[in-house]
């Protein structure tokens, strides 16, 4: 078997998005002639913990851990936040003010902290992974960013042992939404867009989710991108004939719930059904799964829905997929940003397994409605096509139907098979 290095941050305790996509690869291709070595950290400053993710990790796979300082620790102290509070890595606030103090410490996480809070993993991985590769040589190297600073760690083994290297993006560097935020000086950006620029063009192929972020990878400079989407593993979604359908007209939202993707159209829609329609306003109820930022509840009370949501904070991912096979409507909010049209949460690909109808606020010609369009899943309403939003969600209040999804296609091991013809391909490219 050909052997490969991931070099992730996020594994294992970690729950959260980040982790699912090497971790599922990870677990299949073995099947395709691969062995996994994975390289990620002892002590990670996670943000959700879901330690039932560990039945994913095959004993046979070995596992690299090294400890990491982060600055997490001093940003507590900093604002005030306690030692065990986890940190989200998004702009979510839990208040309605974001605080001076934090104000200063997005600046220094910006313009000191570069490419991330885990650059200083960097030389104490590359001194580590030199001396176990001189031992142990393997075939490919695979990093995985964010955190960025993964690729880092990768280019240098690269240019030391003469290693195939693939970079996978999952999501943009310096085109990622909140960058703009950072506040960043003229120097902070250009070195941002520097090594940027040197991980695009030293990797023999970069990785990424979709077609317009492939776009924008190959304009900054890449000499090659392949896609490779996120998907679902159908393990995680067994026959559970025990599960029933909520007796109430629920819709859920899974995951982080940002200041971009609190889109007020829904909640004036939702309103107005209510207003108008005694059976939805009698069976509505509103599941809210995971970190939720104070300006969307605000939203909506002020719209007058606070009565109807059900805010359940972080729950395991299994119990995330039982919400969602559970529910009636899954939401999906895109964030209202530059780039919308390019993203794709992974999360869309379980709510598909989940068979239940799905409805997405986002570009109604972007990558995910594409998707959405494609496998039949759902429904796609732009950012401000109200009448189309009612529609679609009375469309669903009055069809209990299941969604007949294509998702297929989707499939983790699928997903790895295409992987394992793109590592055979850069591979080739390095011996030829």
């Amino acid at each position: 078997m050909k052997k490969v290095l991931v070099i992730t941050y996020y594994w294992p305790p970690s729950g959260g998005a980040g982790v699912q996509r090497w971790l599922k690869f990870v677990k299949y291709l073995p099947n395709y002639n691969y062995k996994p070595i994975v390289y990620t950290v002892e002590n990670g400053e996670y943000p959700v913990i879901d330690d039932s993710l560990n039945k994913d990790v095959s004993t046979q796979t070995k596992i690299l851990k090294t400890k990491i300082w982060e600055p997490y620790s001093l940003y507590k102290i900093f604002t005030g936040r306690k030692k065990k509070e986890k940190i989200n890595s998004s702009f979510l606030s839990q208040k309605k003010r974001i605080k001076f103090l934090e104000n200063i410490s997005i600046w220094i996480r910006g313009n000191l902290f570069i490419p991330d809070a885990r650059k200083f993993w960097i030389k104490p991985s590359i001194k580590y992974l030199s001396n176990y590769l001189i031992n142990h040589p393997v075939d490919i190297i695979i990093s995985s960013g964010p955190p960025h600073s993964t690729h880092l760690i990768a280019m240098e083994l690269q240019k030391r042992f003469k290693i195939s290297w693939l970079a996978d993006f999952r999501d943009p560097w310096t085109n990622i939404d909140f960058y703009k935020d950072l506040r960043l000086s003229k120097w902070a950006d250009k070195k941002h867009k520097s090594l940027e620029g040197a991980v695009l063009k030293n990797a023999d192929m970069v990785l990424t989710i979709g077609n317009q972020l492939k776009t924008e990878l190959l304009a900054l400079g890449s000499n090659e991108v392949q896609v490779l989407e996120n998907g679902y593993d159908p393990e995680d979604f067994p026959i559970n004939s025990s599960l029933e359908l909520d007796s109430n007209f629920t819709i859920a939202h899974i995951g982080t719930f940002s200041p971009s993707r609190n889109h007020e159209i829904l909640w004036k829609v939702l309103r107005k059904i209510c207003d108008e329609n005694v059976l939805f306003k009698n069976k509505f109820k509103l599941k809210l799964i995971g970190n939720i930022d104070f300006s969307v509840l605000q939203s909506i009370r002020n719209f007058g829905l606070e009565s109807y949501i059900q805010q359940m904070g972080y729950i395991s991912h299994k119990d995330v997929i039982n919400e969602q096979r559970t529910s009636r409507l899954l939401l999906l909010m895109v964030n209202d940003t530059p780039n919308s049209s390019g993203i794709i949460t992974g999360k869309v690909f379980e709510y598909m397994a989940s068979k239940r109808p799905i409805l997405v606020i986002g570009p109604e010609d972007g990558d995910l409605a594409n998707i959405i369009n494609q496998t039949k899943s759902g429904f796609v309403c732009g950012f401000n096509n109200e009448r189309k939003l009612e529609e679609s969600v009375l469309k669903i209040f009055h069809n209990k139907n299941d969604i007949k999804s294509n998702s297929k296609i989707y499939s983790r091991e699928n997903l790895t098979e295409k992987l394992s013809f793109i590592l055979d391909k850069v591979i080739q490219k390095e011996n030829s």
